[in-house]
């Protein structure tokens, strides 16, 4: 229920499914960040569960910077990956060119429902992605930018265990273009417009049942806002979006069109010598001929200096996108919006002295969704609207770090979350599903983080536990629980004067058999390896 965000973009075609985020070559990418809890009047209609968003660090004028870096890795599965990374700062201008390109077979072993072991056929995959960033510093209070983003991806399907054969084919092409323009010439006050075209092209092929399908979307999107910090009385944030994207379908299907027109607005005052932040924002946005409003508010006290609590309410209306309604093959045009309210609340403590440092935070949230789109099938997966779901439950960060000495730390963490997402009520009847939790949604889920950091050498081993999966809405059938490992060592030198990164990951090295989604293994236990030299 997340949407995508690229420096502040939706991304149309995010909606496709978990794997379409994974061709995002997250090398490229200086920050990621996951805004957690609805926030539609902020981020979008798109956003019911949560934001993934993706930034570009912002440019540095200072003459005479420069940098070239050169990054290899190898793993398991004949995983192969090289990039090339350069920039050129002076007072005035920057550039940023970032390269990458990966291969891999993924002919991991796996066991068949007859119990045989069998290499994963079809399953090999190439991209190559390049990335332009460029910026020109007008004078001390205008700014303007460019970022270029191309990128090929292919990747054979493999065959799911139901299947005894597969030669599916599906190569994407995609790309960005994104311009944007910064003025801060009062303090406290600045104005700052974007524009972003995008195009992804992707293509399908079944040979076997003579499928072949071409789905090119397009996308124009621009901003305009306005932010001023007036002081202790607040800070307002005022911003117009505007977004057409339409599809072309090889088919007979023709061209489809979307386009989204909003007007949003946030203020933020702090109270109480600053113990006290209260939020309120809007967005009254039209998607064609359907408008809606989406208020929202949050508020965080500091009760204490290491006790925080906060709040967060928003209401929220999804439309369906366009790979959603029509992607061929899969799409389903009968789609209904989604529409309800989401409500969160928690407290975060921060505990400790200067060698023993102690976070922990609970939240719990509440969320009521009519008309829930949610993506299911075998071969092929298609989207499907759910009557009414009830999503509610509890989540807990905790991190535990201590300075042994001026050069190490320890450090331990564990997460968990309860989740119990329900059917209330189905557009089918006697369906079965009324009171279940919905397919895909695990009820529990935990995770254990635990390391050392001894001078420039840092180790760390993750534990994550993912808790029983129904597959159908009656919970007749379900995926077993399971548990990976997997370890991380990270080590900084320097070659000469230059800085060399040295980095490892070996996954699953329990060699746990599973699934994440139905008929589709995972591989054991495998190994990946990289090194980054940087000449600057």
């Amino acid at each position: 229920q997340s949407q995508v965000y690229w420096n502040g973009v939706p991304i149309q075609n995010a909606a496709l499914g978990v794997a379409d985020i994974s061709t995002l070559p997250v090398l490229f990418l200086s920050k990621v960040n996951l805004v957690y809890g609805g926030s539609a009047a902020l981020w979008g209609s798109g956003n019911v569960g949560g934001a993934l968003l993706l930034e570009e660090a912002k440019p540095l004028f200072d003459s005479g910077r420069k940098a070239l870096s050169v990054s290899l890795a190898a793993g398991s599965y004949s995983q192969y990956s090289a990039g090339l990374e350069a920039m050129l700062s002076t007072k005035k201008w920057y550039f940023s060119l970032k390269g990458l390109g990966q291969t891999a077979l993924n002919d991991f072993t796996y066991t068949t429902e007859t119990g045989s072991k069998q290499e994963m056929p079809n399953s090999t995959l190439k991209s190559g992605s390049i990335l332009l960033n460029t910026a020109y510093k007008i004078n001390d209070y205008n700014t303007i930018a460019f970022s270029g983003w191309y990128q090929q991806y292919a990747r054979a399907i493999p065959p799911a265990l139901f299947e005894t054969y597969s030669d599916k084919q599906q190569k994407d092409g995609s790309t960005r273009m994104l311009l944007t323009w910064n003025r801060n010439k009062n303090k406290g006050s600045e104005w700052y417009a974007k524009a972003s075209f995008i195009k992804d092209d992707i293509r399908y092929d079944d040979s076997s049942i003579l499928l072949h399908t071409t789905n090119t979307s397009y996308q124009y999107y621009q901003e305009i806002g306005w932010r001023k910090d007036f002081g202790q009385p607040g800070a307002l944030l005022l911003f117009m979006p505007v977004q057409v994207a339409w599809m072309n379908q090889q088919d007979s299907t023709g061209t489809h069109y979307q386009d989204k027109t909003a007007l949003a607005a946030s203020y933020d005052i702090k109270l109480l010598n600053k113990r006290l932040d209260l939020a309120a924002n809007a967005r009254l946005e039209q998607v064609n001929t359907n408008s809606f409003l989406l208020p929202g508010a949050s508020a965080s006290y500091s009760l204490t200096k290491w006790l925080l609590l906060r709040a967060n309410a928003q209401k929220t209306y999804r439309t369906p996108t366009l790979n959603e309604l029509y992607y061929s093959p899969g799409g389903n045009p009968t789609l209904k919006p989604e529409h309800g309210w989401s409500e969160d609340a928690g407290y975060t403590m921060h505990i400790g002295n200067g060698n023993f440092m102690l976070s922990h935070s609970l939240s719990g949230f509440n969320r009521d969704i009519k008309d829930w789109i949610i993506w299911m099938g075998g071969a092929i997966w298609t989207p499907h609207n759910i009557a009414e779901v009830h999503s509610r439950g509890l989540e807990t960060e905790n991190r535990l770090e201590y300075h042994v000495s001026s050069h190490a730390v320890l450090h331990f963490g564990i997460n968990t979350s309860y989740v119990l997402a329900t059917t209330v009520s189905s557009a089918i009847a006697n369906d079965g599903s009324v009171g279940k939790q919905i397919p895909y949604m695990p009820r529990y889920n935990g995770q254990i983080n635990c390391g050392i950091a001894i001078n420039r050498f840092y180790v760390n081993y993750n534990h994550t536990y993912t808790g029983y999966r129904f597959t159908v809405a009656d919970e007749s059938q379900y995926l077993q629980p399971y548990n990976t490992g997997n370890v991380q060592l990270m080590y900084p030198t320097k070659l000469g004067k230059y800085p060399l990164m040295l980095n490892g990951q070996l996954n699953n090295i329990w060699n746990e058999q599973y699934t994440i989604v139905s008929s589709r293994p995972m591989p054991g236990i495998n190994w990946l390896a990289g090194v980054r030299f940087t000449l600057n």
